[in-house]
């Protein structure tokens, strides 16, 4: 009766202990940070930074209690924003940010879970981006000087998150545009002034093509006019020294001169199938038919009595 008395007992305590070994066993992942928390005020940190290393650890069954942190980047997807520039331009604003729970404990303390610290960064940098971005004109934060304000906006944000025991890593400015209102207005402004400068570009072509043609033109007529003017003038002096040749050449024989200008008369008189001459054949035309020396022919004697 004692002996089972006791089996029973021990079995009792063993079972007991293998709860109190349950309850009291937990895990840190190589991802995760812990807080041992007794009574709700925090014992230890776990696998914060470094400091210990993940594994198999315990704690007090029914007394203390463990919350579990990430210890990789969390994300931040921000809404988009409307926020006012410099130049008073209203601009839609897409942002992003990736952090880390450095510091679990004031973690805890602070925020106590992650949804609240979303809310607490989208409040930080909402406001960063709307005093950093107001200082800046449409395009230093679209073009010219969009990462100096992006590092701004995680500076400005870092300073207030540190009170969370969180770090911001990283910050983007995914897209910044105009709103669609506006967007069109700016098209519609950028297609005026594109299709103005085309304008502008057509008419002054066709002004130049126009003053090349008319140049072209007047150097064709001025060319010509100097051609002619010079093949006239070639003409006639060729035609002078055909007549001074000729003239000299014939004036060295004036019967045979006589003789070609006769042959050459001939030629061109005579030279039709179909050629009639009304002349006498006693005429000038035709002395050297009647006489090879060309000697006209004595005029004839009318008989007498008639």
């Amino acid at each position: 009766m004692n002996g089972n008395a006791l089996r029973t007992g021990a079995v009792a305590l063993g079972v007991l202990v293998l709860v109190l070994v349950y309850a009291g066993a937990f895990t840190v992942g190589q991802t995760q940070q812990a807080l041992v928390l007794r009574f709700g005020g925090v014992r230890t940190v776990l696998n914060q930074a470094g400091t210990d290393k993940p594994g198999l650890y315990f704690k007090m069954p029914f007394v203390e209690s463990v919350v579990l942190f990430e210890k990789r980047l969390l994300d931040l997807d921000l809404p988009v924003q409307t926020v006012l520039s410099a130049d008073r331009q209203n601009l839609e604003v897409d942002a992003f940010a990736r952090y880390k729970i450095v510091d679990p404990l004031r973690f805890y303390q602070s925020v106590n879970n992650v949804q609240v610290a979303n809310q607490r960064l989208s409040s930080f940098t909402n406001a960063a981006m709307r005093n950093v971005l107001a200082s800046a004109s449409r395009d230093a934060i679209v073009r010219t000087q969009r990462e100096g304000l992006m590092n701004r906006i995680q500076e400005d944000v870092n300073r207030q998150a540190k009170n969370l025991g969180i770090e911001i890593v990283d910050l983007r400015l995914t897209r910044v545009d105009l709103p669609a209102a506006n967007s069109q207005a700016v098209y519609q402004r950028m297609r005026t002034e594109r299709e103005r400068e085309a304008a502008d570009l057509r008419a002054n072509g066709n002004q130049v093509a126009a003053t090349i043609k008319a140049k072209a033109d007047r150097d064709v007529t001025v060319l010509l006019a100097e051609a002619n003017q010079k093949a006239d003038q070639l003409r006639g002096q060729g035609e002078a020294d055909r007549n001074r040749i000729l003239a000299e050449a014939f004036g060295q024989d004036p019967d045979f001169f006589a003789f070609y200008r006769s042959m050459q008369a001939y030629e061109k008189g005579l030279s039709g199938s179909d050629t009639r001459l009304v002349i006498s054949p006693g005429s000038e035309f035709f002395r050297y038919f009647n006489d090879p020396q060309g000697r006209a022919r004595p005029a004839a004697v009318p008989a007498a009595g008639q």
